[in-house]
């Protein structure tokens, strides 16, 4: 049973759909789930505390403050109980709430301070689905990782036909199916990955070096992704400003042969993402001391090649990663010189981006960039948050690992 001993947390939110939780509550437990429930104030309008206790044996919880809970802090305690948060119904409103990190009640307070997967099942009119508004909210809770199970087309409450139909008990039980086999496939298979990301710094002297305008953003993003899908991820970053997340392993590197080094030692692994701007050359030599203004010989600066880290993995038959994904920061050509890349280096897929523009790129939050495989197929992804663009890649190589997707043969 996919769902034996799997902790549900069910939000049941304010509107008609909301009695449909009743009957996801008694299919959920029937097939061996733990559920505890948060019943937010609107959609104490359409079901009662008693109602849902009765099916879930556990207690209904209603208020950030509640004096006789057994656990003090509520929306930490039920948010790290949790595998997973479902929200029922997602109206227009909470949705709205979500998009700008409200925690203005119990519901909304535990679904910030989480660190798991969030479902959203949103059930509204038509006419509120699809105002501008709300799809703005709903691009930026995809680019914060939630998840959306509909809605679907059909007749609503108020009378009128369309989107906007929250998705039936069984149909979100059918998702949750797929959503926790998925998981335990990749859990049995003890996926590894390894994400580089960042410059490197290639010093003349202990001043002075050599870098580029990298932020390890998008690696620190991907290795996130991979992290959420249960994937067992160590990121390598060179120098950035970013803050180290808890959940993953991270080792932090200066130089492109320190960078090489720990990739070797981090070998075998199942994937491995170089999102790394690993500077091209180094000096030969690195001055012990600050190089005088009068002593430096701008003609005889002497450089040699980096060692190519993905090159390395892409031709290393022993260690040689299952997958393995190239970047290519480019300002022209772009779909030319990746595939250029693609072939010298034998890698399976290259991530092209156009660095040329400050809207996107380095140091952006956003990216717009092209999907290339070995045989020269092309996905484009149209600006978005570098979260989102993770999330694609990260479900892209997990469907090759696993179900031999075509995607991206």
């Amino acid at each position: 049973m996919f769902l034996k001993n799997k902790k549900i947390l069910i939000v049941i939110g304010g509107g008609i759909a909301a009695y449909k939780s009743l009957d996801l509550i008694r299919l959920l437990k029937k097939n061996g789930a733990k559920i505890k429930t948060i019943l937010t104030k609107s959609g104490k309008k359409f079901v009662t505390p008693l109602s849902i206790t009765t099916l879930t044996k556990n207690k209904t919880f209603e208020d950030v403050f509640d004096q006789n809970s057994e656990a003090k802090i509520d929306h930490i305690a039920l948010s790290r109980w949790a595998d997973l948060i479902i929200v029922m119904p997602t109206t227009a409103n909470f949705m709205a709430k979500l998009s700008v990190g409200r925690a203005e009640d119990l519901a909304t307070t535990v679904i910030l301070a989480s660190n798991k997967d969030i479902l959203l099942a949103p059930a509204m009119n038509v006419r509120m689905w699809i105002h501008k508004a709300t799809q703005k909210n709903l691009k930026i809770l995809q680019d914060y990782g939630y998840y959306f199970v509909g809605p679907e087309k059909g007749e609503m409450a108020c009378g009128e036909f369309g989107e906007g139909k929250m998705s039936s008990p069984r149909q979100i039980y059918s998702y949750l199916k797929k959503y926790f086999e998925y998981r335990n496939i990749i859990k049995k298979k003890r996926l590894k990955a390894l994400v580089t990301t960042g410059p490197t710094r290639e010093y003349l002297d202990p001043i002075r070096y050599i870098s580029n305008e990298s932020s390890g953003k998008q690696g620190y993003e991907i290795a996130l992704a991979l992290d959420r899908l249960g994937v067992k991820t160590k990121l390598i970053t060179g120098p950035t400003h970013l803050a180290s997340p808890k959940r993953l392993n991270v080792k932090k590197i200066v130089s492109g042969k320190e960078m090489l080094k720990e990739v070797k030692k981090t070998l075998p692994v199942d994937v491995a993402i170089c999102a790394a701007a690993v500077s091209d050359y180094k000096p030969v030599s690195i001055s012990a001391n600050k190089i005088k203004k009068n002593k430096i010989n701008l003609d005889v600066i002497k450089l040699e090649k980096n060692p190519d880290i993905l090159e390395f993995l892409s031709k290393n038959n022993r260690n040689r990663p299952k997958i393995v994904v190239g970047f290519s920061a480019e300002t022209e050509n772009i779909i030319e010189n990746s595939k250029n890349k693609i072939k010298e280096k034998y890698c399976d897929l290259i991530l092209a981006n156009d660095v040329s523009k400050k809207e996107f790129g380095f140091n952006s939050d956003y990216n717009k960039v092209f999907l290339i495989n070995r045989n020269g197929k092309i996905k484009s992804i149209p600006k978005n948050k570098k979260s989102y663009i993770a999330n694609i890649l990260a479900k892209i190589i997990l469907n090759k690992l696993l179900i031999n997707d075509k995607s991206i043969n």
